[in-house]
């Protein structure tokens, strides 16, 4: 292709699609409504997966800027009870094969690989128009166009490419998370520090629970669960941090201090995330000249296989462009054909989020994780 390839969003599969064409010599350009890199704050820790994540950053010829960036120690695990009784510990003893990173630094490397001006910041996609001809018009936040004959919707779960191609919009699915986070745990936060350990920390009951993850510098990041239905979260007023901490601790009554305190000691204001999803099964027909990858294909909820599979459709699907040289429609309709596949088997494969905190949790995860 000698045309660009129009990629809207410059998350981790919007940035892996962009990497891999440059390595073949495509151009991309890529389309993104944050005003810089820096603009928000990119989550937390992702384990990089053997069969999804790694082969996607080996095919951008980043295997070894990758590595430096692994946490080592962050693979160990352990469940705890609510009175911090540990009910099943699992050390890092190196052996474990999806290492952890940082997500904002995974994403800063994707984008310091890329030819400058590769990401236009600040550019909002507002609408799309077919053309005809598998072509498409993409209209700006600020009034401009532009005409393209190969367009990517990477723009996450809410994406506004999507509708091009098919009808299906998130569901709640009647749980949310509530995030925030605790610096230099070790020195500020030792008791609960020493409650998540080495890596991730989790406390679960029916309805609801409590995460933890060490990040670098001890930084510990929390998020609540909590299965409530939408009304339940709509009476919180989160623009009082304080007050919409209280309300959330509330809910872990009797609960150990060390533990609550990874929510109520929060040194950021509590963001909720209200998590949503497509059908397991999503699909759509062939459209000339546009697909999707990432969350704007195939949204589940929280599972460790998102940003994995969102790396693995954009290496893919450039693979599949520099393979088709001069036929791009063949090299779309093969990417989606499989990309059906790989998702709804990694999405149904994955522990349901439902089953996490259902009426048997934690004997049910502790069944699935230590076979007890």
């Amino acid at each position: 292709m000698t045309t660009p390839v129009t990629i809207v969003g410059a998350g981790l599969g919007g940035l892996a699609l962009a990497r891999v064409l440059h390595v073949h010599g495509i151009p991309a350009e890529v389309y993104e409504a944050e005003t810089s890199p820096s603009a928000r704050t990119q989550g937390g820790l992702l384990d990089i997966r053997p069969h999804t994540g790694q082969p996607a950053l080996a095919a951008a010829g980043l295997t070894a800027e990758f590595r430096r960036l692994v946490l080592e120690g962050r693979q160990a695990m352990r469940l705890l009870d609510r009175s911090r009784e540990v009910l099943f510990e699992a050390p890092d003893d190196g052996t474990g094969d999806e290492p952890e990173v940082q997500r904002g630094e995974l994403r800063q490397m994707l984008l310091d690989s890329l030819p400058a001006g590769t990401v236009r910041w600040g550019r909002k996609a507002t609408a799309f128009r077919v053309c005809g001809d598998g072509r498409h018009e993409v209209t700006f936040a600020d009034g401009t166009t532009l005409v393209t004959r190969l367009l990517v919707g990477a723009d996450g779960a809410w994406s506004r490419v999507r509708p091009l191609l098919s009808a299906a919009t998130p569901a709640y699915t009647g749980i949310s998370f509530v995030e925030t986070h605790l610096f230099d745990g070790d020195a500020r936060h030792p008791e609960s520090a020493a409650l998540v350990g080495g890596g991730a920390m989790m406390v679960l009951e029916p309805g609801k629970g409590i995460l933890a993850h060490r990040e670098r510098g001890g930084n510990l990041h929390t998020w609540v669960m909590l299965r409530r239905p939408a009304e339940f979260f709509d009476a919180i007023d989160f623009t009082d941090p304080a007050a919409a901490t209280a309300r959330i601790v509330r809910e872990f009554d009797g609960w150990a201090p060390e533990l609550t305190a990874l929510v109520a000691d929060g040194e950021t204001p509590p963001v909720l995330r209200r998590i949503h999803t497509l059908p397991v099964a999503h699909r759509w027909d062939r459209g000339p000249g546009v697909t999707l990858l990432g969350d704007a294909a195939h949204l589940a909820a929280p599972n460790g296989e998102g940003a994995n599979l969102a790396l693995y459709d954009g290496a893919e699907l450039a693979r599949l462009l520099a393979a088709h040289p001069g036929d791009a429609e063949a090299a779309l309709d093969t990417y989606e054909r499989e990309l059906f596949v790989r998702s709804e088997a990694a999405n149904a494969g994955a522990r349901d989020l439902y089953d996490m905190l259902g009426d048997d949790t934690p004997r049910g995860l502790l069944q699935g994780v230590a076979g007890a």
